[in-house]
């Protein structure tokens, strides 16, 4: 499962490894928090909602894969006691065995405190006196941060992955997924004068592959806090596609 703030956000950050797991026969679910409600430039909050649940489900499917959105709002995600109850029941309901989020460290709050939410919605999981209408299950599901976007946190300083999975193979799906956001694309070349949304992608998975010695890679660290799972699941789940760093 891949909890993200934003449609689209899962494609930029572990598409390619989703793919794998995918590819794998593994079931693979994504959600968002909020539905893109904000990312518009000319559209109502309900028409932009609707266009960017349908790519982004368009997206999901294109490995097999399920899209969820929590209906929380651009901008105005928060830790309070309704993201964690919404979020926690996704978890259950779904029972993940891994669970992959936004990096703690990020460019804007929606991803960060989008990673902070799950972190606490994991180990909630199987806490039985919240107030959720969803049986509780265990174990712990374990936890990734993707890299934050372009690597870097606010001031600038590089976020290094621990963990990286090699997407060679997946490239080419990670690009078509991420295609399937067109307006976002749209809505990008005039929020920020650019056009350069696949090509930023491949970039940044070009930069991380070449920090894991092969063609792409997306990057990732292990949530290794008390009561996580601690041993490195992808890697014995993926093999020779994890490489790790001492």
């Amino acid at each position: 499962m891949g909890i993200f703030a934003h449609p689209d956000d899962a494609e930029l950050m572990c598409a390619g490894t989703l793919s794998l797991f995918s590819k794998a026969g593994w079931e693979v679910h994504i959600v968002t928090m909020a539905p893109g409600d904000k990312g518009t430039a000319s559209l109502s909050r309900e028409d932009i909602s609707r266009i960017r649940k349908n790519e982004a489900a368009t997206s999901a499917s294109i490995i097999g894969a399920t899209y969820h959105c929590l209906e929380f709002e651009d901008l105005y995600i928060k830790y309070d006691r309704d993201s964690l109850n919404r979020t926690t029941a996704i978890i259950r309901s779904v029972q993940p065995s891994i669970v992959f989020t936004a990096s703690p460290t990020d460019y804007m709050p929606d991803h960060e405190l989008t990673g902070i939410i799950v972190q606490a919605a994991c180990f909630a999981s199987g806490v039985k006196n919240l107030d959720i209408n969803v049986t509780p299950y265990e174990p712990i599901p374990y936890l990734y941060y993707c890299d934050p976007m372009e690597g870097k946190d606010i001031f600038g300083k590089p976020v290094l992955p621990a963990i990286y999975v090699d997407i060679t193979s997946e490239i080419s799906i990670k690009e078509k997924m991420l295609s399937c956001h067109a307006s976002q694309r749209d809505w990008l070349m005039l929020h920020h004068k650019m056009d350069e949304y696949i090509l930023a992608m491949k970039r940044f998975a070009a930069l991380r592959g070449k920090e894991a010695g092969t063609d792409y890679a997306e990057g990732f660290r292990q949530h290794l806090g008390h009561g996580f799972p601690q041993d490195n699941i992808l890697k014995e789940l993926l093999g020779n596609a994890v490489v790790t760093c001492q």
